[in-house]
């Protein structure tokens, strides 16, 4: 067996569940999960009747490039949304099985085993950045978020050395779990560093689409090229995914856009991995990058939710034994615990039936800082009605503390 499997730590929602499994919950109660970053919203029903419209296409093989109408319509959807005077698509496009899928892969692809590279990654972090460097055979490399700096990665205090050996750097704006969104500034100052050091800069930005109604779209990392002029988006990279913009989880289907030099030998490398993604799902996802009011939709409702769960877990009478703000973008809340937030999700588990991640099961402990220490994560994906249910219930426990 490949030995660097054994690097790999158990997924975060395993932890989870030992972790609940050492308690009973109060039956009395039915069950609310904000742990899983899974939308609950309704899949939007043309996308659904797109589906079983063409579900003979099951009779054809898919090819790795996609149909030129699915890339057409990622190219025009970029373009619009982040503002790009260019994006071809038959270049610079590549349509992919959801963000996950893509990311593992493109690190396989893209890093060189002949030399001692580094990934560098946020911490806390999406898992799969940790565990595609390591089956790359790379080395993670982890800059933590914290409070005192947005939430974001301290660039500024990364070393020479460290950008020397960096092959792929991972950015997640808006930021899983923090929810914080980079800066034109911070983006610009990167793609400077890339091409300093010669690393490729890769940005999850699947969460791009969720956020409330007052605050300003989150700017893309292909946004910052443009801004410069750079139209061939030199080793940048984004990830973009219909998962959570459009209710689509199970759907796997995503896109990667950027750098055409690096992404020709990344498709060459998924015709041989077998990642093709079927017509069908390809003709319903034409329709789904092509409507924006079930977008905004989406966005009305998770606004509705941090709105009233802020309201209920802002009372006064909380404050000292949790705090809670708004994201910049995202549907989470990384909300400080005065407690253990292991013994915090665990308990909340137990005498209300709700279900949040501790934090530390998202980041890793680097010179005796873990991001996570003291954070839980809270997904608002149920209904309105639900969300409000359990923040009253995370009230009650927490007025018990």
């Amino acid at each position: 067996m490949n030995p660097d499997l054994q690097k790999l730590q158990p997924y975060p929602f395993e932890k989870l569940t030992a972790l609940k499994s050492q308690v009973s919950p109060n039956e009395s109660l039915r069950p609310i999960a904000l742990s899983i970053g899974e939308p609950k919203h309704p899949a939007p029903k043309f996308v659904t009747q797109c589906l079983k419209d063409n579900i003979s296409r099951v009779e054809n093989y898919p090819t790795t490039k996609g149909i030129p109408e699915l890339r057409k319509a990622i190219a025009h959807w970029i373009k619009q949304r982040f503002q790009l005077t260019h994006m071809s698509s038959e270049q610079q496009v590549v349509p992919v099985n959801g963000t996950r899928e893509a990311i593992f892969a493109f690190t396989q692809a893209v890093i060189d085993r002949s030399k001692d590279g580094l990934v560098v990654s946020p911490n806390p972090f999406y898992q799969i950045y940790e565990g595609a460097a390591y089956l790359a055979g790379a080395e993670p490399h982890f800059l933590p978020c914290l409070e005192e700096n947005g939430f974001n990665p301290d660039f500024d205090a990364v070393s020479d050395e460290v950008w020397q050996q960096c092959q792929l750097l991972f950015l997640c704006s808006p930021g899983n779990p923090t929810g914080a969104v980079l800066d034109l500034a911070t983006l610009t100052k990167l793609i400077a560093l890339a091409d300093k050091h010669e690393f490729i800069i890769a940005s999850d930005e699947c969460y791009s689409e969720i956020y409330v109604d007052d605050k300003p779209a989150p700017i893309g990392l292909l946004q910052a090229c443009e801004a410069l002029g750079r139209h061939d988006y030199a080793r940048c990279v984004v990830f973009h995914s219909l998962s959570k913009r459009s209710n689509l989880p199970g759907l796997r289907s995503g896109f990667v856009a950027g750098d055409a030099k690096i992404l020709q030998p990344f498709l060459l490398y998924r015709t041989y991995h077998g990642c093709a993604m079927p017509i069908q799902t390809q003709l319903a996802s034409i329709v789904a990058w092509s409507d924006e009011e079930h977008v905004i939709e989406n966005r009305r409702q998770y606004s509705l939710k941090f709105k009233a769960v802020l309201d209920i877990l802002n009372d006064p009478s909380l404050k000292g034994k949790i705090e809670v703000e708004q994201t910049d973008a995202s549907f989470y809340l990384w909300v400080k615990t005065s407690i253990d937030e292991e013994k915090f999700a665990q308990q909340l588990f137990a005498q209300q039936h709700v279900t949040v991640l501790p934090g530390s099961y998202l980041s890793r402990t680097i010179d005796g800082i873990n991001p996570g220490k003291n954070r839980v994560r809270m997904a608002l994906v149920a209904s309105v009605e639900e969300c409000i249910e359990a923040a009253e219930r995370i009230k009650q426990f927490v007025l018990g503390l």
